[in-house]
């Protein structure tokens, strides 16, 4: 059987007097162009420098080949150009765009110090592993991962950019903050399951938790309830379902009863015509049983405490579901 080649380059038809060829050798090619608009972004915010100062790097200068800023701004810039995963860089780390963001001068990996990094300019995945999994208590003595972020720092870093962009600071800042809906398969460091999805997945910030998904409404009851008094002022408790939403406050409800905390004055209210939003508000017991959703989460906040006697003069519950949605 004739062996089949693939030939170095494909005549076609001329076009007048020009010959037309396409040829495979077109030598380091990139599509992701865009990369130099960023970089140009940079350039003049300084973001990438600043953002490298949140770390702490324990390594031996000598023995270092790729540096904090090189290691973050690659790993920024992969992750805005689309490469979430760290395994996209063992093919990354030959990319000669991706390393002229990063900043290296040798954008060929021409010059690097052993045979099996030749052609590479850029960390592989396992080096940045290291980077995103070494943490402040053990990166001076661990025998791999010994850099370490300063996660206040980078929240620092974060208001400050932020407040730059402005001449004069604004007085009041809304966060939105949704989790991102994207489901894991397996049993992923970090994964959480998200009630409203009904999977597990990646959250947002640090301060997360993972509990029993058939125990959403006790776990997220025991949290706020391990508050101190000036905690609970600040901390208001959601759920993306009424159902949820009900059975949480019915927990953190009867905890604060038991405990003596819920009491005083007797408030009551007219019975509201609306009976899918409202439920007549009553005492019953040792202190005050709210059994209208939105009141008992007032009451867990302590606003019912402090709208008594706004509430003497209203016809009906001052609060709306809605206020606690």
């Amino acid at each position: 059987m004739a062996t089949e080649c693939t030939p170095a380059h494909l005549q076609f038809h001329a076009f007048g007097r020009r010959d037309v060829i396409g040829r495979f050798d077109g030598g380091r090619i990139t599509s992701d162009g865009g990369g130099v608009l960023l970089r140009e972004t940079d350039v003049r915010l300084g973001l990438l420098d600043r953002l490298a100062g949140c770390f702490s790097d324990h390594r031996n200068a000598n023995s270092v080949e790729h540096g904090v800023r090189a290691l973050v701004a690659q790993r920024v810039y992969a992750l805005a150009l689309g490469y979430e995963d760290l395994n996209d860089h063992d093919e990354l780390r030959r990319d000669s765009l991706l390393a002229l963001l990063v900043g290296r001068s040798d954008l060929t990996g021409r010059g690097r110090w052993r045979a099996r990094d030749l052609g590479c300019p850029l960390a592989g995945s396992s080096t940045l592993n290291r980077l995103e999994l070494g943490t402040a208590e053990g990166a001076a003595t661990d025998r791999y991962k010994r850099i370490a972020a300063d996660p206040e720092a980078m929240d620092r870093l974060l208001v400050e950019v932020f407040l730059e962009s402005y001449a004069q600071a604004p007085r009041e800042i809304w966060l939105d903050l949704d989790a991102t809906d994207d489901p894991l398969h397996g049993r992923q460091e970090g994964r959480c399951f998200h009630g409203y999805y009904r999977h597990y997945c990646y959250l947002l910030g640090s301060n997360i938790e993972e509990v029993n998904p058939d125990n959403l409404a006790g776990a997220a009851a025991a949290r706020w309830l391990r508050l101190s008094p000036e905690e609970r002022e600040r901390a208001g408790l959601m759920a993306p379902s009424h159902k949820l939403r009900v059975a949480i406050n019915d927990i953190v409800r009867e905890r604060l009863i038991r405990d003596g905390h819920v009491g005083g004055k007797a408030v009551e209210t007219e019975w509201s015509g609306r009976r899918s939003r409202h439920r007549r508000c009553q005492r019953s017991g040792r202190g005050r049983i709210w059994n209208c959703d939105a009141c008992a989460g007032a009451a867990s906040t302590g606003a019912a405490e402090r709208a008594v006697s706004a509430w003497g003069k209203e016809s009906r519950c001052p609060y709306r579901r809605s206020d606690w949605s």
